[in-house]
């Protein structure tokens, strides 16, 4: 074992032996103290089925992070999502043509905010966490007018069956989480936009003169963050059987917090999707368990914090 993480050379690599560590301590730590609740298949269930919703807005975070960039609108492109496919579904809930339009309809919104947090970013040159804090209160307010703040729901049995459902098992979040994060890792290490993000990070301007059209890449940048959260918005509705303009609010820096414990540089340039899926492990693994043990929700926020800056201080310790 200590042979192939002492093989693992990128900069990002030591985050995945921490967070291994951090991951083996808290399983130790479960063992001892919860007997077999905490590794019966019920709760193991119930844990695979809770961390996709979050996964798939940490992957809408991380990528925007990689080219040193932020996405605050994520929470809110979401529920807008969510909302415009709630409000067309329910015209005709029975109906699989009206599902279909929905979803296509939940796909444009996503990819119009994708391209305005883009545009303004790449062309227009505002920073990324004022156009994105800019675009989030923006949306938030539309997302109140189309709602008025009440819950939209009532649901075909084939969307539900997305955040309810199983297969041999597995949950089907899980498989939705697994689909895109292997998408992502494919994007980023194995095609020229991948490359071309990774780049940005490290340096626009160097990037930019080589010859990169680095406006282009970011605005394709801020398209796939926003429709990683239309499919945050899927999970959101089917998990909940209905949309509401204030859904998910505390996910935003949850989202953050995972990015950067899963090692992606608050700079850009640097980080791995298997960080973010061992983050995700980390926080989940900690959240049951503590639930199990019968601790407040409230430690388990103030413990997630503590490990993030454990962490922090042993990247700086060891560089």
């Amino acid at each position: 074992m200590q042979q192939v993480l002492s093989a693992l050379t990128m900069p990002s690599d030591k985050n995945i032996r921490y967070l291994l560590v951090i991951l083996a301590a808290i399983l130790v730590m479960m063992a001892a103290t919860s007997g077999g609740t905490f590794f019966s298949l019920t709760n193991l269930q119930s844990m695979s089925s809770q961390m996709p919703l979050l996964g798939i807005l940490a992957l809408a975070m991380a990528i925007c992070m990689l080219t040193g960039g932020i996405n605050l609108s994520i929470i809110a492109s979401t529920n807008a999502c969510g909302l415009v496919m709630a409000s067309i579904i329910t015209q005709a809930p029975d109906s699989t043509w009206m599902l279909i339009a929905a979803l296509a309809a939940g796909l444009v919104t996503a990819i119009i905010i994708g391209i305005a947090n883009g545009m303004l970013i790449a062309y227009v040159g505002v920073s990324p966490i004022l156009a994105t804090l800019g675009m989030m209160t923006f949306i938030n307010g539309l997302n109140l007018l189309i709602s008025g703040g009440s819950v939209i729901s009532g649901f075909p049995e084939a969307l539900l069956v997305l955040g309810n459902g199983t297969v041999a098992g597995i949950p089907m979040p899980l498989i939705l989480f697994a689909v895109f994060a292997l998408g992502l890792w494919g994007l980023l290490e194995h095609t020229p936009l991948g490359r071309y993000i990774y780049l940005i990070g490290s340096n626009e301007k160097a990037t930019r003169f080589s010859g990169i059209n680095t406006q282009k890449a970011l605005v394709y940048v801020y398209i796939i963050s926003s429709i990683l959260c239309w499919i945050a918005a899927i999970i959101m509705m089917a998990k909940f059987n209905s949309a509401k303009a204030g859904y998910g609010e505390s996910y935003l820096l949850i989202a953050i917090l995972a990015a950067v414990l899963g090692g992606i540089h608050p700079d850009g340039g640097f980080g791995r999707i298997i960080g973010i899926v061992l983050a995700l492990v980390v926080l989940q693994t900690l959240e049951s368990g503590l639930n199990i043990l019968g601790v407040s929700s409230y430690l388990t926020m103030t413990l997630w914090g503590a490990i993030l800056i454990i962490f922090i201080s042993l990247q700086r310790f060891r560089s």
